[in-house]
């Protein structure tokens, strides 16, 4: 008896997940597709890096700042330049009246003492001026430095060479790749933190001194590892989850637990529930969310998929139910009386009761022909 009731068990196991399964699929149409901006990005083995995060800024590469002074007291005769603009090493910025007598007095040329651009114009013509004076500074920004504040705990894994992925907020679609170029020999007490200090090449000109940074310092790799853009991950700690794309039918989506590892700036490692090849929202993911059972039903979505009728839980319509279907839908205003509609659920369990019965008669007329 126990061989016949295991596989028994077991396919009533599997018809009572289906409507779990059916309760996570999202099935929209062109449209919603399109509103929501989904994108898909396939889950994948890569090099996954562990990195640590640091708030900092964009500084002026030392050595790369310059001020223009007057060596003879006197007063600006003219002033050449204006913040922003671009000058060569030795082009004039300014000229100074000297004081002393002269008819007309004598002048001398300031020059800018770098290649760059000129951040600062502490002077205006006709202005009285000093050689302690720091009329005109110019900087070169071709290469920044980019200083993270790293708390102090952390910096055991920091050493020169490290790659990190700075990002600034006024530049949001822009990742600027640097290498560690020194860490600051002593502690800020106050903050608890060191300085790291990157080399960043600034070909454009983008970043500029001042700019507040964010920095993922990658500290090691590890090779083949699943995972899948942040973006793509929802839910909370208690609970992950990510939207799959069904491989079956158009446009629909399944909500999919998964377990989560370690987590960078751009990737979140998988430990488990997905596959390599299966296709995660990465865009539109949040707003699935909010889209219900979508805009399409199953049946819709499973007629379009096989090209035949099926019922409107999805599974196949038997021979006798399409036949009825083709019946009713030539003959509408004809009333049956009487219900004789079969779904496959209902098959199944009828065709269940019926073998119990038969098993039953079995042992029972069994259990007969020993006692009599």
């Amino acid at each position: 008896m126990k061989s016949i009731f295991i596989p028994l068990l077991i396919a009533s196991a599997l018809h009572a997940a289906e409507p779990k399964a059916k309760d996570n699929l999202i099935i929209l149409d062109e449209t919603r597709v399109k509103n929501l901006g989904i994108q898909l990005v396939e889950a994948e083995e890569t090099v996954f890096e562990k990195t640590i995060f640091a708030l900092g800024h964009i500084e002026v590469l030392p050595g790369k700042k310059a001020i223009v002074s007057s060596r003879i007291p006197g007063r600006a005769f003219s002033v050449l330049v204006i913040p922003h603009q671009e000058v060569d090493v030795d082009a004039e910025v300014a000229w100074v009246e000297s004081r002393q007598p002269g008819d007309p007095p004598p002048v001398i040329k300031l020059t800018a003492p770098i290649s760059g651009m000129v951040s600062k114009v502490n002077i205006a013509q006709g202005q009285p001026i000093s050689p302690d004076q720091e009329l005109i500074e110019i900087i070169d920004i071709s290469t920044v430095e980019a200083t993270a504040s790293v708390p102090q705990h952390l910096v055991g894994q920091l050493k020169v060479g490290l790659k990190a992925n700075i990002r600034v907020s006024a530049l949001p679609d822009k990742v600027f790749e640097a290498t560690l170029a020194h860490i600051a020999a002593t502690a800020d007490e106050n903050s608890g933190t060191i300085e790291a200090a990157f080399h960043v090449a600034n070909p454009d000109k983008l970043l500029r001194p001042g700019m507040r940074a964010e920095f993922s310092i990658a500290t090691s790799k590890r090779e083949n590892v699943m995972s899948i853009p942040r973006e793509s991950i929802q839910g909370d700690a208690g609970g992950r989850f990510v939207y799959v794309a069904d491989y079956g039918l158009k446009n629909a989506f399944v909500k999919t637990e998964v377990k989560t590892g370690e987590m960078n700036d751009s990737r979140v490692e998988i430990m488990s529930g997905l596959l390599p090849g299966d296709e995660v929202v990465i865009r539109g993911a949040y707003m699935l969310g909010f889209a219900g059972k979508g805009s399409v039903s199953l049946k819709e979505a499973m007629d379009a998929a096989h090209g035949h009728p099926h019922n409107e839980d999805g599974t196949e319509m038997s021979k006798e139910e399409a036949a009825k279907k083709n019946d009713g839908d030539h003959d509408h205003g004809h009333e049956h009386g009487g219900s004789s509609d079969f779904n496959p659920l209902t098959i199944f369990f009828a065709g269940t009761s019926a073998l119990l019965l038969i098993l039953l008669i079995i042992s029972f007329s069994f259990r007969n022909r020993h006692t009599a």
